[in-house]
């Protein structure tokens, strides 16, 4: 097996997850008595509750680990949460084939993760396969050979197409890509339903508005952290924090090109069905969901920590809005809100071990991309921990050689 920093305990969690087919479903359950919790020694502590970290815990759960999670806020709320939702880069044949390929592998994920998180949890994430019109075609030739490359069911359509696919749609769109069976999840109701999967493991700890101080080191290596939830030892800790990753790895004299980048959405409430596809024109985008909710986004703002929702950005979205549906102008948003993305130079998240501090893990800085981008991310990350062939070729994610070639 391959060693990424799991010197210190890394046998236990290879083995338990080989042993966990033939053990018994209490095996890994903290017991009553013994140490207290906060002094307890747990195989993998996450840090960060989004998406890359829920779905790297379940991960991690079904291979037989324990797993606590550390969360600043409440989990899910943050990117995560804030969202558009769709299951695709917004123009995918603009990014680099690291990308593309967490994307390729990602997109066939979700529809049975939906089912089983709906059979398991009894909540809907919504996976919605309403299909996608790039309305601005200027770079039709790029994105069908890209199409060509994955194997993606890409298509140039004209005027009549569009008008019956999206009757709603402003005049004057001569041309279009057009892509059918892509899908928008409900990034919230997804969230909900893995926390409620999560805790249904009696290996899962779960820790909210709980922030981690500092990581506990012997030596070089990392052993665990301290938190507001006490210390906590590890055999490894994964730091998927989103937007706040740079920040957490500078602490410790690391420098991760991972800022914080703002986007803010509206919400209208039109009726269900209204609008059929998802449309997307200059970099803007409006998504249906299932009950007729309709998502316009998003804007792209360095403005640091903040969270707030601002006037212009109000004013923006709107009339990206109704540049697409003409029928929204009659009608009041009902929500806006801001979100952080781990903004990164390239978009290629860092997945993979830190050799300078073994028994560090990352799985951060998809950017704009870290709802589709993360069930092969976390599927990757996984494989690399516990020792397995990995699905994706790990290369292009590897933090060490990138570190220092973006180091600050």
């Amino acid at each position: 097996m391959a060693d990424f920093g799991l010197n210190r305990g890394g046998f236990a969690l290879v083995f338990r997850a080989a042993a966990a087919a033939v053990l018994p479903n209490n095996f890994l359950q903290r017991p009553d008595s013994g140490p207290r919790w906060g002094e307890w020694l747990h195989d993998v502590v996450l840090v960060g509750g989004g998406v890359m970290g829920c779905l790297s815990a379940l991960e991690l759960l079904q291979a037989g680990c324990r797993v606590t999670l550390l969360e600043r806020g409440e989990l899910g709320r943050e990117a995560s949460w804030a969202g558009g939702g769709i299951v695709s880069p917004l123009y995918p044949w603009r990014y680099c084939d690291a990308v593309s390929a967490l994307s390729d592998w990602s997109q066939g994920y979700y529809p049975p993760l939906a089912d089983a998180l709906l059979e398991q949890t009894g909540l809907d994430p919504e996976v919605h396969a309403c299909g996608l019109l790039w309305l601005d075609h200027n770079e039709q030739d790029q994105a069908l050979s890209w199409a060509a490359q994955h194997s993606k069911p890409l298509q140039p359509v004209g005027a009549d197409f569009i008008y019956r696919q999206v009757p709603q749609l402003a005049e004057g769109f001569a041309g279009a890509l057009w892509q059918a069976g892509l899908a928008n999840v409900r990034n919230p109701r997804l969230m909900q339903s893995l926390r409620t999967r999560l805790m249904q493991f009696d290996a899962f700890t779960l820790h909210e508005h709980c922030a981690v101080a500092s990581l506990i080191r012997d030596g070089a290596a990392v052993v665990g952290v301290e938190s507001q939830a006490g210390r906590i030892e590890a055999d490894a800790v994964v730091l998927c924090a989103g937007a706040w990753s740079g920040d957490w790895l500078a602490s410790v004299g690391l420098g991760l090109p991972v800022e914080p980048v703002k986007g803010q959405m509206l919400l209208y409430k039109m009726a269900p069905g209204w609008l059929p596809s998802i449309v997307m024109a200059q970099g803007r985008y409006a998504i249906p969901r299932r009950d007729g909710h309709i998502l316009i986004g998003s804007t792209l703002e360095y403005a640091g920590y903040d969270k707030c929702t601002t006037g212009q950005a109000l004013a923006s979205l709107q009339a990206s809005a109704v540049a697409l549906l003409p029928d929204l102008a009659a009608q009041a948003p009902v929500a806006q809100w801001a979100g952080l993305r781990p903004g990164s130079p390239d978009g290629v998240p860092y997945i993979g071990p830190l050799s300078a501090l073994p028994g560090l893990w990352l799985n951060t800085g998809h950017f704009r991309n870290g709802l589709v981008l993360a069930p092969a991310s976390c599927r990757l990350l996984a494989d690399l921990m516990l020792g397995r062939t990995p699905e994706i070729d790990p290369a292009p994610y590897l933090p060490d050689a990138r570190l220092t070639q973006h180091a600050l």
